[in-house]
């Protein structure tokens, strides 16, 4: 038995841009946890830099 192949087509009546703009929103909400972590990671690791920096210049007079 041979296996059919899918074939799929999209109608797309919006404009260039509209879609585009459509599909960015779509790939932002998929990546927010990957940003979100980025930027908890960044926030720890300034935080870990101040407090060495505090520690290695000492007491603020």
């Amino acid at each position: 038995m041979a296996e059919t192949k899918l074939n799929y087509r999209f109608h797309n009546l919006n404009p260039a841009d509209v879609s585009a703009e459509h599909i960015l929103r779509i790939l932002i909400e998929a990546n927010m946890p990957k940003v979100e972590a980025a930027i908890r990671a960044a926030r720890e690791q300034a935080n870990a830099d101040a407090v060495i920096t505090a520690e290695r210049d000492g007491p603020a007079e």
